[in-house]
């Protein structure tokens, strides 16, 4: 038996597609591409330091960890590093080789807290206790059926209110920006961000490809913008809202509920079938409206932490 691990090799066609195979195995509820994977290496933020590490099994691929510093953290020293391994691969000692390589790459580069998700079970959470990690928080990740649920109309807008898609603003995405940047500020999470660096949020956030800027919907209130939802897709049945928000002085009014009826509506319309979105446990009201649509929480995972220093 012959298990090592490596990094991922972004100018190997094959490399992406059996990598985007492992992930979507042991984490079928995200929506994983090849150019997504590819994108993620080759745009990567120097200050990052990341690695898409790749566990082999006898030559297979069987499991998959994003390594990097969180640069953009207001805290010096952040950093995150899950494991990812293919169900019928488990028990071979991928997860841990992956995660001591992934651990020893962040140390050497400065980090002193390592963050690392668990799925909420037993083992998982055993893995990470036996390695020194603590529980922090909880996601929850949904599905809606889009195939056979039923959606809401799309109600009668308001005076002053308007639809866009964020491909209306491909000339000028500053306004959805700034609109991502607060709605990100005020996520729970463990990880404070100083979001602010508009260059790196085109480079990172706006030319991703797995951003659908098709479906993603903008609201405008008197012109400007004012909540919004980010739609990624795979291209073919597979959509997961990225970020819903709102600005702060025009919450309270359903205005993200809107943007998401209008951006399923039209997913829907196009022929995607499975919808997915993870929220913090703590953000109780998107929970609250992705259950009013009908979502079903089909994953727990439990954020844990490491002191490396």
């Amino acid at each position: 038996m012959t298990l090592i691990v490596r990094d991922f090799r972004a100018q190997d066609a094959d490399d992406a597609q059996a990598v985007t195979r492992a992930r979507r195995a042991s984490i079928p509820f995200e929506v994983t591409t090849p150019a997504s994977l590819l994108f993620g290496v080759r745009t990567a933020n120097p200050a990052k330091k990341y690695r898409l590490l790749v566990a082999e099994h006898n030559g297979e691929i069987v499991g998959t960890a994003h390594v990097g510093i969180a640069y953009d953290s207001t805290e010096p020293g952040q950093s995150y590093a899950t494991p990812q391994v293919h169900p019928g691969h488990r028990g071979l000692g991928a997860g841990s080789l992956l995660l001591r390589t992934a651990e020893e790459h962040l140390a050497a580069e400065g980090a002193t807290s390592v963050y690392a998700w668990a799925t909420d079970n037993p083992e998982s959470r055993a893995f990470a206790e036996k390695r020194g990690y603590r529980p922090t928080r909880q996601a929850h990740f949904q599905r809606l059926d889009l195939a056979n649920g039923t959606l809401p109309p799309l109600p009668e807008l308001p005076a002053g209110v308007e639809l866009r898609t964020a491909a209306d603003f491909e000339a000028d995405p500053r306004p959805v920006f700034r609109a991502d940047a607060e709605a990100t500020s005020d996520e729970p999470g463990d990880i404070s961000m100083a979001f602010g660096d508009y260059d790196d949020w085109i480079s990172h956030t706006w030319n991703n490809p797995l951003l659908d800027r098709v479906l993603s919907t903008v609201v405008l209130v008197d012109g400007k913008v004012a909540a919004f939802t980010a739609a990624e897709s795979d291209g073919g049945t597979r959509y997961m809202s990225g970020m819903t928000g709102t600005l702060r002085a025009h919450r309270g009014r359903g205005l993200a509920k809107l943007a998401k009826t209008d951006s399923l509506r039209r997913a829907r319309a196009a022929g995607y079938t499975d919808a997915f979105t993870s929220n913090d446990a703590d953000n109780g009201p998107m929970l609250a409206i992705n259950t009013w649509f009908g979502y079903k929480i089909c994953a727990t995972e439990v954020r844990h932490v490491r002191t490396l220093v």
